[in-house]
């Protein structure tokens, strides 16, 4: 067993253009101040990190490291969650995912992906530089708009989507091996990865690939009644990222799983800010320290009722409640008798 690091605060939901949260050092001294001990950090925002230079120069990842060890914090991963999405894209929702990507490429698929995937190998050399070991991402969609079998799903229309999502991301795997660097992907709905299932078959397409892992948010599993405590008992290997995100689902006689395409406040299934919803945190630290998960919790704070300021205050200290420090010793160790291997077999009658 493990202790797990923490807490964490992930950036994106918090940067702005006013102080402090327009420059990594203004939010850095704000995580520190609230009582995170890390930053995940969001590498679209060039407000906080220039991921081409951070690739390609050691010395700006040493000077971005100091700035957050200057502010007494450090770097849990990067994200390229926007960046990911991009990788596999369905042309239904082409329009709706162009505003991820830089004007150049926008209303350009083959070109936009093609800046995506140069975004994740610039990410897997700038994570190596900052010396992580692994990378927070998502996988992006082809079958997403075919989730519910109805109309009917021609025959190898999921098999085909799956083999594609994997062609194009087994170079970028890859990559990432070659710098030493796990690709978690978080499973998340809108995601081609979006279940254990989902992830299964990714995984047999990769051939099992080592940097193909997971970034637990047990948020999307409560929302679709999923089982997320039995998930780190059968995916526990692969659990490499934790983001501490809660979420309620609350079904009427009117909506349930779906939520009728109502706004977030009115659906049935809803994140709240952490600790205000229905997830057993206590059952997820006990789980992923009993199988060794040494990586961060890190906060993504997402709320339609409570504003974020209040959120961030409360995620630090809810999270770091929740960090098991592992015993050093067995907790019956004072009723230790001393015995030996000849008294062993003497008890059992084979001396």
């Amino acid at each position: 067993m493990k202790t797990i690091k923490g807490p964490g605060i992930f950036l994106a939901q918090f940067a702005g253009d006013d102080a402090p949260f327009n420059s990594l050092s203004g939010m850095a001294r704000w995580a520190a101040d609230l009582g995170y001990r890390g930053v995940q950090i969001p590498t679209w925002d060039t407000r906080l990190i220039n991921l081409e230079t951070a690739a390609e120069s050691q010395t700006y990842c040493d000077e971005l490291i100091g700035t957050l060890a200057e502010a007494g914090v450090a770097l849990t991963e990067l994200s390229t969650h926007l960046q990911g999405q991009l990788v596999a894209v369905n042309p239904a929702y082409d329009l709706a995912f162009d505003g991820f990507a830089p004007e150049a490429v926008r209303g350009r698929p083959q070109a936009r992906q093609l800046w995506a995937v140069q975004q994740l190998l610039h990410a897997a050399k700038a994570s190596a530089k900052l010396g992580l070991s692994a990378h927070a991402t998502f996988s992006g969609a082809l079958a997403w708009p075919y989730v519910y079998p109805w109309p009917q799903r021609p025959p190898g229309l999921i098999e085909t989507a799956f083999d594609e999502l994997a062609k194009r991301w087994r170079p970028i795997l890859d990559a990432f091996d070659a710098q030493g660097v796990d690709v978690c992907y978080e499973i998340h709905p809108g995601e081609d990865l979006f279940d254990g299932t989902t992830f299964e078959m990714f995984l047999d397409r990769v051939g099992q690939h080592r940097r193909c892992n997971i970034l637990y948010d047990p948020s999307h599993f409560l929302l679709q009644q999923l089982d997320y405590l039995a998930f780190i008992d059968i995916y526990h290997d692969r659990i490499k990222a934790f983001h501490a995100k809660d979420a309620e689902f609350n079904p009427t006689g009117r909506q349930g799983v779906y939520s009728g395409y109502a706004g977030w406040a009115q659906r049935a299934g809803r994140f709240r800010s952490l600790g205000d919803g229905q997830v057993d945190f206590g059952g997820i630290f006990a789980k992923l320290t009993q199988h060794g998960f040494d990586g961060w919790a890190v906060l993504e704070w997402e709320c339609c009722l409570k504003d974020s300021a209040q959120g961030a205050a409360e995620g630090a200290p809810f999270i770091a409640a929740h960090i098991i420090d592992v015993a050093s010793r067995a907790f019956d160790d004072f009723a230790a008798s001393g015995t030996d291997d000849a008294a062993n077999r003497h008890m059992l009658g084979l001396a």
